[in-house]
């Protein structure tokens, strides 16, 4: 369907309506009073209704043009409305991102970032989504997130676009009165032959763990699954069980970090759907992101 007018018109009888007169609008518009006149006489030809009186000195709206105005003034406050919405997206202003941490990223690296971001763009609104990486990368495919921190393992997967973002070191965590409290490094056959608190299947932590028990040809023996970082610190302190954990995690006077021999380290990649466009708020997370990782 072709509309019988765009906004311009609209805008043209509107300023004829409410001020009375060609002349006026056409000063009102800065434009010519004949120009002013032929575009009334087109909407009027093109809508095939009479919408002013012309009368000596002053015009009048007929019927017609009554209800095209109160329909003209919603018309145009609407594209005034979305000109708004869509400068400000563009200036970053205003925008939405949907972003997916694990939690030991959530809680011990990536906060500073976060506020760095939301600093430089106040605007923006952030929903931060905790989750298990093969849980982040099916959000991420099928539309509830729009970005996501994964593990950087998959160099066939053509599912996500991957970043690098951050490589840190895996430490085994142990509490302070534990044998291995003094160790300079620890094998991972000695680390398998303990009890273990893993996070659940599907989050990195667990995913690590049993990748190196595979390379190493190690049973784990888990005694204890929980996706609570305090818990399992907690665990750990009482001395039930063993863990590992990014090494920044271990922060706890009770506790102490042990590196494995050899050491270990996690890759971990800033991720978003292969084949989409991003949008300049989620544009501007990844610049940023992948600006500031060395800080990290």
């Amino acid at each position: 369907m072709t509309l019988p007018f765009d906004l311009r018109g609209l805008e043209v009888f509107l300023a004829v309506a409410e001020s009375g007169g060609f002349s006026a609008a056409g000063r009102r518009l800065h434009m010519a009073q004949s120009a002013v006149s032929q575009r009334i006489a087109t909407l009027e030809r093109r809508l095939g209704l009479t919408l002013l009186h012309r009368h000596e000195r002053r015009v009048s709206l007929t019927p017609e043009g009554e209800v095209l105005c109160r329909q003209a003034r919603e018309l145009l406050a609407q594209a005034q409305g979305t000109a708004l919405a869509m400068r400000e997206l563009h200036d970053l202003v205003r925008g939405e991102l949907r972003l997916g941490l694990p939690s030991m990223l959530g809680s011990y690296y990536l906060p500073p970032l976060l506020m760095g971001f939301k600093a430089r763009y106040p605007g923006i609104r952030m929903t931060v989504v905790e989750g298990g990486t093969r849980s982040l990368q099916r959000r991420i495919q099928e539309g509830e997130l729009d970005l996501g921190v994964v593990m950087d393992d998959a160099r066939g997967d053509t599912a996500l676009t991957r970043r690098p973002l951050l490589r840190e070191e895996m430490v085994v965590c142990v509490a302070r009165d534990h044998p291995f409290a003094h160790c300079e490094a620890i094998a991972p056959a000695a680390f398998f032959g303990e009890p273990l608190v893993l996070f659940q299947a599907g989050y990195f932590h667990r995913e690590f763990v049993e990748g190196l028990a595979r390379r190493h040809r190690c049973e784990p023996k888990v005694d204890f699954e929980s996706n609570l970082i305090p818990l399992t610190k907690a665990i750990v302190r009482q001395g039930f069980g063993i863990t590992t954990f990014l090494r920044r995690v271990v922060d706890d006077p009770a506790l102490v970090a042990v590196p494995f021999s050899p050491p270990a380290w996690l890759d971990l990649a800033l991720a978003w759907k292969a084949g989409t466009r991003l949008s300049r708020a989620e544009q501007a997370f990844v610049d940023y992101a992948l600006a500031h990782r060395q800080q990290l």
